[in-house]
C-alpha cells in the first residue's frame, strides 16, 4: 500500500464562533467566544489523505502535556500514523487563533515562538526520523514547515529527503507561504529555490508565488520552479499544469454553496491530488479531484469537514506500490 510523510507543525486552534460573545462582554467590547481544536496545515492534509484511504504518518514533535494528549488521539481516530512524533518533556505546542470575515476571509494569529515541533531536526531522535523517510512512497512538506526550522535544520532535511529520492521516494512541496513565519522574504526566496530544485512535484499558487516575486507573469512565475510536475493555482478556481507531456488548464466546477470558511482549501487540494496520483490518475484527473474536494471543504467552518461531508470515494487505478506510481 502507498505510504505518505507528511512533515510539519500541529497547534492548538482559537476558532471565532460565528455571532458569539462571551458573557458579560458587548460586540463594541471585542469580547467573542471561541471554538477549539486542532489544526496545521500539513496536519489537514494527513487528515484529508488518510480519509481517502492513504496510509499516512504524521512527523512532528509534541509536549507531554494534555493537549498534545489529545493531539495524538484525535489523529489516531482519523487513521493518521503517530508512530513517528516525537514527545518532548516539559515542551507544548504552539497556539493559533482564527478570524474570518463576511466573505469566509481568514486572518490568523500565531503564538509559537517555544513550539515543540520547532526542535523537530535538532534531537537525538532527528536521525531515525529522516532515515525513516526512505521507507515512503511520497515526502510532503510546506514552506511553513521550512519556516519553524533554522537553515542548519533545513539543510539537514533536504539532505535526507535527496537520499529518500535515491531509492524512489517522491518529494512534493506545497509553498504555502506565510510572510510572519520568515526573517525576510529573500531568506523565503532562497529556501523555495531549493526546495523546487529537490521536489518531483510543487503545488503552488499566485497568492503564495506573487507574494515572493510580485508583478511577474503566470509564465514567469512558473518558469522559476524547474520539477517535472508543477501544479499553480490562480486566483480564480483554476488550477495549470505542467508535466511531462503536456500542459493543462484545470477548471473547477461551479459553486453551488456559500463559502464559509477558506482555511484548508490548498491543504484539502493538496490531499486529493496527491491521492489520486498514488492510485494512478493522470495529473489532470488528480487537479479535477483536488478542486472537488476544496470546494466541499470551503463551505464548512474550519480546517476539517465533517467525515459525512466527505466526497464519494473515486477508484482509479490500482497503485501498489512505488514503481507503479512512478
Amino acid at each position: 500500500m502507498a505510504s505518505v510523510a507528511c512533515i510539519g507543525e500541529c497547534m492548538v486552534e482559537l476558532r471565532q464562533a460565528q455571532g458569539g460573545h462571551s458573557s458579560g462582554q458587548s460586540a463594541g467590547q471585542g469580547g467573542g467566544l471561541y471554538s477549539r481544536g486542532f489544526g496545521g496545515d500539513t496536519l489537514n492534509t494527513a487528515v484529508y489523505l488518510a480519509r481517502l484511504e492513504v496510509k499516512v504518518d504524521y512527523l512532528t514533535a509534541l509536549g507531554d502535556d494534555a493537549l498534545s494528549d489529545e493531539m495524538i488521539t484525535a489523529w489516531s481516530a482519523e487513521s493518521v500514523g503517530t508512530r513517528r512524533v516525537v514527545r518532548l518533556p516539559g515542551k507544548l505546542p504552539g497556539l493559533y487563533m482564527i478570524q474570518t470575515d463576511a466573505k469566509g476571509e481568514r486572518q490568523f494569529f500565531h503564538w509559537r515562538d517555544s513550539a515543540a515541533a520547532r526542535q523537530l531536526m535538532s534531537l537525538p531522535e532527528t536521525d531515525e526520523l529522516l532515515n525513516s523517510l526512505m521507507s515512503y512512497d511520497i515526502v510532503y512538506l510546506s514552506a511553513i514547515t521550512l519556516s519553524i526550522y533554522d537553515q542548519a535544520g533545513r539543510d539537514r532535511l533536504f539532505a535526507a529527503i535527496q537520499r529518500a529520492r535515491l531509492l524512489g521516494t517522491r518529494f512534493v512541496f506545497d509553498t504555502n507561504f506565510r510572510a510572519r513565519g520568515w526573517p525576510d522574504r529573500d531568506v523565503a526566496r532562497e529556501v523555495f529555490a531549493g526546495a523546487f530544485a529537490a521536489a518531483d512535484i510543487v503545488l503552488t499558487s499566485t497568492e503564495d508565488l506573487l507574494a515572493l516575486w510580485p508583478g511577474e507573469s503566470h509564465e514567469q512565475l512558473m518558469a522559476r520552479i524547474p520539477t517535472p510536475e508543477l501544479v499553480f493555482r490562480l486566483a480564480e478556481p483554476v488550477s495549470l499544469l505542467r508535466f511531462p507531456g503536456g500542459t493543462h488548464e484545470v477548471r473547477a466546477e461551479p459553486m453551488t454553496k456559500p463559502v464559509v470558511d477558506t482555511t484548508a482549501a490548498g491543504d484539502s487540494f493538496a490531499a486529493a491530488y496527491i491521492a489520486a496520483r498514488l492510485a494512478g490518475a493522470e495529473p489532470v484527473e488528480a487537479a479535477q479531484a483536488g478542486h472537488r474536494l476544496a470546494s466541499l471543504v470551503i463551505c464548512y467552518p474550519g480546517a476539517i469537514i465533517p467525515g459525512y461531508a466527505m466526497p464519494p470515494k473515486k477508484r482509479h487505478r490500482p497503485a501498489a506500490s512505488r514503481q507503479a506510481t512512478k
